[in-house]
This record gives structure tokens, sequence and C-alpha cells, in this order.
């Protein structure tokens, strides 16, 4: 009797273990904000028994890489645009689950402190992935500094700038190494979580910088077969809670806005 009181203890403890293991998610982010706001809600999914790890990228392509061959169960770190075109080029079939704010996208300098200064042939830095480098040639589009063939197309390149007064030449460079080069270009269109991450304050700093209703809202990502798991909607619950909102504006102050 006292064995197999003895066993179905064990059976018991396997199975609690097994369902706290089941309850695990890695989730892939950069640096800031997302893994700031990751760790922030640690917490609040340990009280849901859900056991939340963050493993911090510094590149855009590795955390969908990593979700979609299965080795994290989601990611967080870019908006449906970038996932759109990142699934169309690597054949990716990955989902977005919620979104979670926006970070308005600006203009950085350490030598002019107006775009009215830019002289003719001024160098202008920005990002090479085809989403948010588009997103960069419409900002300054909307500073009347280019005219772009298609005045609407979000994944627009220097060649479809059909006018540029100034001739100002353009450097196509990795997103994440755009605040290193601030002192050898004259403006570098920088995405907010890497000008956060240097340092830089996007509601001071930025020349000019996306209003709050870009449509670029960053998402919790994940893959069809997990985005609709027990542990994933407490997450997607989570980000998207009045917690989180008041943390977000109190912590970046305008530099990164709630999307909910």
């Amino acid at each position: 009797m006292k064995l197999t009181k003895i066993l179905a203890l064990a059976a018991s403890l396997v199975a609690v273990s097994s369902a706290q293991a089941a309850d695990k998610l890695t989730v892939a982010a950069t640096a800031v904000p997302h893994a700031e706001i990751l760790e922030f809600v640690k917490p609040m999914l340990a009280k849901e028994d859900v056991d939340l790890d963050v493993k911090v990228f510094t590149d855009y392509v590795q955390p969908n890489i990593q979700v979609a061959q299965e080795r994290m169960d989601a990611n967080f770190f870019q908006h449906q645009p970038y996932l759109t075109e990142f699934n169309d080029g690597k054949g990716t079939n990955l989902v977005s689950v919620v979104g979670v704010h926006v970070e308005p996208f600006g203009a950085y300098s350490n030598k002019i402190e107006s775009l009215d200064d830019l002289e003719d042939g001024a160098t202008i830095a920005i990002p090479n992935d085809p989403t948010n480098g588009g997103r960069a040639l419409l900002l300054l589009q909307k500073a009347g500094l280019i005219t772009l063939k298609d005045s609407s197309k979000i994944t627009a390149t220097p060649r479809d700038i059909a006018e540029n007064p100034k001739d100002l030449d353009f450097y196509e460079l990795e997103a994440a190494t755009l605040p290193r080069v601030l002192g050898q270009v004259d403006v570098a269109m920088i995405n907010t979580n890497y000008a956060l991450e240097a340092g830089l304050n996007p509601t001071k700093d930025a020349l000019i910088i996306e209003g709050a209703d870009s449509p670029y809202v960053n998402i919790l990502v994940a893959r069809p077969d997990n985005k609709d798991s027990a542990a994933m909607q407490k997450l997607a619950d989570a980000l998207t809670s009045d917690e989180v909102k008041q943390f977000i504006n109190d912590k970046y102050k305008g530099a990164v806005v709630p999307a909910f």
C-alpha cells in the first residue's frame, strides 16, 4: 500500500513538472524597449504559472529564424510590414499574436540642428532592410526633402526616389549600426529601439519623428502551431495590460507609445 502511494506521488510530481515545463516561454527580443517590457511582465506571468525566458538579440534576422526553427517560442521586436517582407523573402510562416506599441521612427544628427540646415550633397544613412529603409524615405518625403515615384510604397529604396533637390547621398546600413555612424554622416534615420540603446532621446533629439498614428505597430510574433497556446495568450494579455501601458508611458515618456 505504501509503495502504491509512493508511486502515485512520484507520478503526480512528474505530471506537475511536465505541466510547468509546458508553460515555459522563450522569447527573442531586442534590448530596448522590447526586452525591458518583457522583463516587466515576467512577475505577472509567474503568477499565472508561466516561466518567461527572455533572450536578447542585436539584429532583426535571427529572432525570426529562431522562432521559425522552433528554437524559440516567440519574438518581440518587429512591426507587421517587416514580418510580411521577411515571410515572403525567407519562406517562413510566422504570425502576429498581438500589437503592443509604436516606436516613432526618427532622423538624428550630430552635425545639424534642423533639417533646414542640410546642405546640397549631404549624406543620409538609412536602414538596409526594405521595410525600415522605405519607412525612412517616407519620413524624409514627409519632411519635403525628397519625392518618391510611388509616394505610398513602404518598401521604397533610394532607387525609387523621383526628386532629390538637394542631391542627398544615401547610405544603406544595417539598422543596428546606424547610431554608431552619426559622426560620419549628416543625418541617420534610426529605429527608436536602437536610438534608445544609444542614449538618444527621440522626443528631444530627433530632427523629425513619426507621429503616434504610425502604422508600424510592434507585435508579438509566434508560429501558427503555438500562437493560440494558453501560455502565449497569457503573455499577450500581460503585454496589453493597463500595467504595461502605464510602464511604457512612465519609462519612455513618448519615445514609445502604447498601441492598445
